[in-house]
C-alpha cells in the first residue's frame, strides 16, 4: 500500500488517497483519534470513484464523527483502471434489454455480475490486509453499501467482517441467493421501494435466503437514491452496535 495524498477535511477527519498495486482507494480516519479505529469498508457501485466521492466522502465523515475509520476502492474495470471489455458488453446487453423493454435473462445479469464479484472480492480482501497493518486502526470490520453481492461473497468468505449493511439496489443472479444462505453475520438491508432499476421481489427473496440469524430489512418509499436521512442513521447505530468495543 503506497500513499499519494493527504489532507483533512473540516479538521476532523484525514483523508489519505492510496494505491494497492493497480488499485486506488481512499482512506478516511477521524484526525482526533486516539486509539485504533474499527473499520469500515464503504462499498459503491461500479461508477467510478470520482464520480461517487462526494457521497463516499460524505459517509466517512459521517462514520468518523462516531469513532469509525472508513475506506474504499475502485472497483475492476472503473475510473481510472484498465478497460474490461467483458463488462462493457454485459452493460451494454443490458442497456439494450432494458431499452427494448426486454425481461433481463439470467444470463444477462450473470454476466453483468459474477465476473465483477469473482474479481473485486478478492481486492477487498487484499485491501483488508493492507488497511488492518496500519497502527491506527484495528477490529473489527464492517462492510456498508455497494453491490449487493459483492457484499454477500465477502460476508461468506471474509471472517474479519463482523457485521454488514447492504444496498438492495442491483442485480442479483441466482447463483448468489445460494450464497446468501451462508450468511451469518448480522445484517441490516437498506430498500428503496419504487427503485425502477431494482427487482424488488428478488430483493425481498435474497433476504429471505440470508442464513444470519440477525437480520433486519428497512424499506423506504422512494427511487434509487432516495434514501431518507433517518435510515441512513439506523444503519450507522446498527453498525455502532456491532461494531464498537464496550
Amino acid at each position: 500500500m503506497h500513499f499519494t495524498s493527504e489532507q483533512r477535511l473540516d479538521d476532523a477527519v484525514c483523508e489519505r488517497m492510496f494505491t494497492l498495486g493497480e488499485i486506488p482507494g481512499i482512506l478516511w480516519t477521524p484526525a482526533s483519534a486516539s486509539a485504533p479505529a474499527p473499520l469500515i469498508l464503504l462499498g459503491h457501485p461500479p461508477l467510478g470513484l470520482g464520480r461517487m466521492y462526494p457521497r463516499l466522502a460524505a459517509r466517512a465523515q459521517h462514520c468518523a464523527a462516531e469513532g469509525f475509520a472508513t475506506a474504499t476502492i475502485e472497483l475492476p474495470g472503473s475510473g481510472d483502471r484498465p478497460r474490461w471489455p467483458a463488462a462493457e458488453q454485459a452493460r451494454a446487453d443490458l442497456r439494450r434489454a432494458m431499452e427494448a423493454g426486454e425481461p433481463l435473462s439470467d444470463e444477462i445479469i450473470d454476466a453483468l455480475i459474477l465476473p465483477l464479484v469473482d474479481k473485486a472480492v478478492p481486492e477487498w480482501q487484499a485491501a483488508l490486509d493492507a488497511l488492518l497493518s496500519l497502527p491506527d486502526l484495528g477490529g473489527p470490520v464492517g462492510y456498508s453499501g455497494g453491490v449487493i453481492s459483492i457484499g454477500t461473497r465477502l460476508a461468506v468468505v471474509e471472517p474479519r467482517i463482523s457485521a454488514a449493511v447492504l444496498f438492495a439496489g442491483s442485480f442479483v443472479p441466482r447463483a448468489v441467493f445460494e450464497e446468501a444462505r451462508q450468511v451469518t453475520i448480522p445484517l441490516h438491508v437498506l430498500l428503496q421501494w419504487d427503485d425502477e432499476g431494482n427487482d424488488r421481489q428478488a430483493a425481498l427473496d435474497l433476504f429471505d435466503a440470508f442464513g444470519s440469524k440477525e437480520k433486519s430489512l428497512h424499506a423506504n418509499m422512494g427511487g434509487h437514491t432516495g434514501i431518507p436521512q433517518s435510515a441512513g442513521d439506523e444503519a450507522g447505530r446498527f453498525l455502532t452496535r456491532h461494531l464498537k468495543r464496550g
